[in-house]
């Protein structure tokens, strides 16, 4: 093929196609399983933390993954790195097809995290590699199309699925993202970045240290909470030690940038919360399908997926401190209604998952750009990518505490005097994430006084909930 600038932009074009259909199979696998939990945990007998890791596991892998293919798409072939991944992400796909334990499940869920992880990388590579500045927006807006539609389309997939057939076949439909290999083969070029020394310890150590922590949580171990502290200091040793370690120790002296991720873990594990708590009371006190939980959620997805653009819109013409004021607003009353209306109609369930579901995607526009803002030219690769990973291993320390707490079965305390005696532990867990709403809120406003960042260009990968999309700074003021 002749590298004319027609030809090459026609071929970035058919490359870009392609990406949005993975992407759209990517975010549908991550989020889709949620859906079908409480049919895996009585199929299974199963406590909620033990499901949970249906969740925990795919998210530890995939933060890890994520920042590592990231490394390795600066040495080696970005079409060879997509080979190796997909066929990883088809293989535990087929594990977990014809799964007959719960650990088989699990293991095919690790193995899709491993291969999946590929897919944030490229969708930053490609628009970078393949378009011109003046046309790198589109591009980035059209990933995030396909981020967008995977998120919204995830649930009620799930649900059908899972209601006429088996939640098994959900792990058929992630097979479909091996079919673009061929297509990525021949569209990708041959291209690399620099040459660098990937520290593979480090991301060993950081990868064993959080599994560790999250285990001794779910199994209420000391030993493995042991295990975890001396994984941590060995992290730890390794990155002050180490020439290039998997984490860079001098970003942390910027106390912004460190208590913007601090904010940013709070609140990407508050907005984990929803999406895993709501399948599971849906269920248990409304005695839903799956089928039906599906047709629940997809409204406040499909919401979040029309308004994302909006909410970047209000962060240039606003601010992010404005954006982050909505979101938050929306979040808190989502959470003090749910509070209220759990185990009542579905309907209502709906209506004020919406509100909760749009603000977690604005609030994520506004975090990734206040963090990017905080951050020089030269660590800004290294910042958000460790934002990013942050982000998942947020997710899976929620899913886990919560899960945890649900473990409990009923509560007779009551922090809302609405909800049935049933629907109380749900209440009393959405009253507590209310509050930390409000707690995370004035530590931000606190911190980040002015506009620290006033614009926002939407590009994928760092999002929340595993696949998501998020924010990365594009300052104009």
């Amino acid at each position: 093929m002749e590298h004319t600038p027609d030809t090459r932009e026609r071929q970035a074009n058919r490359l870009l196609r392609v990406l949005v259909f993975t992407l759209i199979i990517s975010v549908m696998n991550a989020s889709m399983f949620n859906v079908a939990l409480p049919v895996i945990r009585e199929e299974f007998g199963l406590t909620p933390s033990q499901v949970g890791w249906m969740l925990t596991g795919y998210m530890i892998v995939y933060a890890i993954g994520s920042v590592t293919f990231g490394k390795l798409a600066d040495k080696y072939r970005l079409k060879d790195l997509l080979t190796y991944g997909l066929i990883a992400f088809a293989l535990g796909s087929i594990i977990g097809l014809s799964a007959s334990e719960y650990w088989m499940v699990i293991a095919g869920r690790l193995f899709q995290a491993a291969g999946a992880s590929v897919i944030p990388a490229t969708a930053m590579i490609v628009p970078v590699r393949y378009f011109s500045p003046e046309k790198r927006g589109r591009a980035l807006g059209t990933t995030a199309v396909g981020l967008s539609l995977g998120a919204a389309l995830g649930p009620i997939v799930s649900g059908v699925v899972s209601g006429l057939v088996s939640w098994r076949y959900l792990f058929a439909l992630s097979i479909l993202a091996v079919l673009v290999l061929p297509f990525f083969r021949k569209y990708l070029d041959d291209e690399t970045g620099t040459a660098r020394t990937i520290d593979y310890v480090g991301g060993l150590t950081l990868a064993g240290t959080v599994a560790s922590l999250l285990l001794a949580i779910t199994q209420g171990s000391w030993l493995l909470c042991g295990v975890g502290v001396l994984l941590l200091s060995l992290f730890l040793l390794r990155v002050r030690t180490a020439a290039e370690p998997f984490v860079q120790p001098a970003i942390f002296r910027n106390k912004s940038y460190t208590l913007g991720l601090v904010v940013a873990f709070v609140l990407t594990g508050l907005n984990f919360g929803l999406p895993f708590m709501a399948p599971q009371f849906l269920a248990a006190l409304n005695h839903l399908s799956p089928l039906a939980v599906g047709f629940v959620l997809f409204p406040s997805a499909i919401c979040a997926a029309l308004l994302g653009r909006r909410g970047g819109k209000l962060a240039d013409d606003k601010g992010n401190r404005f954006l982050f004021a909505i979101a938050a607003s929306l979040i808190l009353l989502s959470f003090v209604m749910l509070s209220s209306v759990v185990g009542l109609s579905p309907a209502w369930i709906g209506f004020f998952m919406i509100f909760g579901t749009v603000g977690q995607s604005f609030i994520q526009i506004a975090m990734s750009n206040t963090i990017s803002r905080t951050l020089a030219k030269e660590q800004t690769g290294v910042g958000m990518g460790l934002f990013a990973m942050l982000n998942f291993i947020a997710g899976a320390t929620a899913t886990t505490l919560i899960g945890k707490a649900l473990d409990a079965g009923t509560s007779t305390l009551r922090l809302n005097p609405f909800p049935p005696g049933e629907a109380l532990l749900y209440s009393n867990i959405f009253v507590v994430l209310g509050a930390l709403i409000i707690v995370v809120s004035i530590v931000y406003f606190a911190q980040f006084r002015t506009a620290a960042s006033a614009s926002v260009t939407v590009s994928p990968g760092t999002g929340t909930g595993a696949g998501a999309g998020a924010a990365g700074g594009n300052p104009t003021r």
